[in-house]
């Protein structure tokens, strides 16, 4: 090849151009005269000549013909693509672990290592150790997640920061608790069907997601999008929407069919324990009662609400947010009806029911007694009552050891008397109790003559396991924050607390020693988990981050390797040990 013709008859087109503007503004020749060398027609190569100088300036440089060759690894459009998010969020002090999951949810298949190169690069340094709730209060970060739709469970790899909520998926299946969602009357839509829909919900009570006012990051994190079949979980506005569609009816015959559940499964004994509980109402409370709220210490604006616990398995059986203070006291025999509805002679278990002074009036008392329930209550302590206390015989008082926590005893001062109950219309035990701590004793009454004072000591003491799981489902179920831009009715988001609060307690009676953990040191120690998630064409592998307590929730998980699941392809979950913490 002859070098020199390499210049003067170039082949390509940037050359070509190259060639004919040196010409022109170098040689100094007129714009006819180039065209004519190089085959332009005049009005094209001016055009040439006007596009040359909008694209160089003033001062700048050549580069528009010559391509300048960089060492190392190129760029990906991927990468490019996916960086504006990464320097986002860490702007706002997420870790790389974090913002891998968001990308994941966003479509974008970088690795961590990718991610943490960006990161450097930008300046970043190393986030220092932070506390759990410290990461609860990063600022939220706007980013338009991918919209929801049915997963198409073909084979894939991706990490979640909530991965351990899909522990619950096996003891939905094995008690059954996906058959009663399917056969439940709640509304599904196009895109998302029944199933899914409840279990949405589900997975932001387990996952112990507060209802922000915006879309938080879990609306990207595949892991809890698996958990409803889904490829991510819908954004905050489609939950208000579909809780709109609920009606009470649907949450009572939902409640009924877990009752039957928990009945086939022995979950149930013979005594529950019932207590009201206040949710608060901050927007315009103007067709609310006012009811106490012992954790605000006031009476407010607000729903007044009933929950039936089993003392001996921790379920929550029963709950209704729609109690009117001139039906309080009738509440007791609505249970009652519930409990018994559908029921055969044999599933009738119910002998005993727990409660306080205020729960209901004498005249129910009456109507438990002849309907063969035995109950223990307290009497509320008047003057003339405390009077005739202080005016017992001292010979009839004797101290009794009632069991505490951590197998501790605690000795009390008792009266066992039958008294005439006024509105009761006849006679009935009454215990008294000093020594407890109280300033005014306590006073017991009940219509069982056959146990011991020990035995009815014991029993009411542990109704104070309702107040305790009340507790709970304000503060880990989020059950007060009906103020938040999610806005849920309030029966619909009380019957999900409920059913998230009963899975956490079957979670843990497979735990053993931990079976006493309360749903937050349950989320803590074996819940939160991260995990890289890959689906394949009979399986799902979660393998779990390192955690202290990985090897017990390897060896429960197990147990439900066999296990498949119709809403996930009909695959099976394995649960496996990452390599990494």
């Amino acid at each position: 090849m002859n070098l020199v013709s390499f210049f003067l008859k170039p082949k390509s087109v940037a050359h070509k151009q190259y060639e004919a503007l040196r010409m022109y503004y170098v040689e100094d020749l007129s714009a006819q005269e180039v065209a004519d060398h190089y085959g332009y027609t005049y009005r094209a190569f001016t055009s040439l000549v006007s596009s040359f100088r909008e694209k160089i300036g003033d001062g700048a440089s050549g580069s528009i013909f010559f391509v300048e060759h960089t060492p190392g690894r190129k760029t990906s459009a991927e990468t490019i693509g996916a960086k504006s998010v990464i320097i986002d969020m860490r702007k706002k002090y997420y870790s790389v672990p974090d913002i891998k999951v968001a990308l994941d949810g966003l479509g974008h298949s970088l690795s961590e290592k990718n991610i943490y190169n960006i990161i450097a690069a930008e300046g970043f340094s190393r986030l220092p150790r932070r506390t759990k709730l410290v990461k609860q209060q990063l600022d939220k970060v706007q980013i338009q997640a991918e919209k929801t739709a049915p997963l198409s469970f073909e084979n894939e790899t991706f990490k979640s920061s909530n991965a351990g909520i899909l522990m619950f998926l096996a003891l939905i299946k094995r008690y059954e608790i996906d058959t009663v969602i399917a056969q439940s009357n709640y509304p599904g839509t196009s895109v998302i069907s029944k199933a899914s829909s409840i279990l949405c919900f589900l997975a932001l009570k387990l996952a112990n997601r507060r209802r922000y006012s915006s879309d938080d990051t879990w609306c990207m994190d595949r892991g809890m999008g698996l958990f409803a079949s889904l490829n991510v979980l819908p954004k905050t506005a489609w939950y208000t929407s579909y809780s709109d569609r609920v009606t009470t009816e649907m949450n009572q015959a939902f409640l009924k069919q877990l009752h039957q559940l928990w009945l086939k499964y022995g979950l149930l004994e013979d005594t529950a324990n019932l207590d009201f509980t206040t949710i608060p109402y901050w927007g315009d409370d103007s067709h609310l009662e006012n009811n106490w709220s012992g954790k605000r210490g006031k009476a407010l604006g607000s729903m007044l609400a009933v929950l039936a616990h089993d003392p001996d398995s921790g379920l929550i059986d029963y709950g209704s947010a729609k109690v009117l203070q001139k039906d309080e006291s009738a509440v007791v025999l609505e249970f009652l009806d519930f409990y018994r509805e559908g029921n055969t002679k044999k599933d009738n278990k119910l002998r005993y029911l727990v409660f306080d002074s205020k729960f209901t009036n004498y005249e129910n008392l009456k109507k438990l007694d002849k309907d063969k329930i035995k109950f223990i209550t307290i009497r509320r302590r008047g003057k003339m009552i405390l009077d005739r206390i202080a005016k017992l015989p001292a010979k009839g008082w004797k101290d009794v050891k009632v069991e505490c926590a951590g197998n501790k005893h605690r000795t009390l001062h008792v009266y066992d008397e039958i008294v005439f109950l006024n509105g009761y219309d006849k006679e009935i035990r009454q215990i008294t109790i000093t020594g407890n701590g109280k300033i005014k004793p306590a006073i017991i009454i009940t219509n069982d003559n056959d146990l011991s004072i020990e035995q009815i000591i014991r029993k009411y003491a542990r109704r104070w396991l309702v107040e305790k799981e009340i507790s709970e489902h304000i503060d880990f179920f989020h059950l007060n924050l009906v103020s938040s831009s999610m806005v849920i009715k309030v029966d619909f988001d009380l019957t999900m607390s409920i059913l998230a609060h009963n899975l956490y307690r079957l979670f843990a009676m497979e735990l053993g020693r931990y079976s006493h953990l309360s749903a937050q040191t349950l989320y803590d120690k074996f819940v939160l988990n991260g995990a890289d998630i890959e689906i394949e064409k009979k399986t799902i592998t979660v393998q779990l981050k390192k955690k202290r307590e990985l090897p017990l929730i390897l060896e429960v998980m197990q147990k439900f390797n066999q296990q498949k699941y119709k809403l996930l392809g009909n695959k099976n979950i394995i649960f496996e040990g990452a390599t990494y913490s």
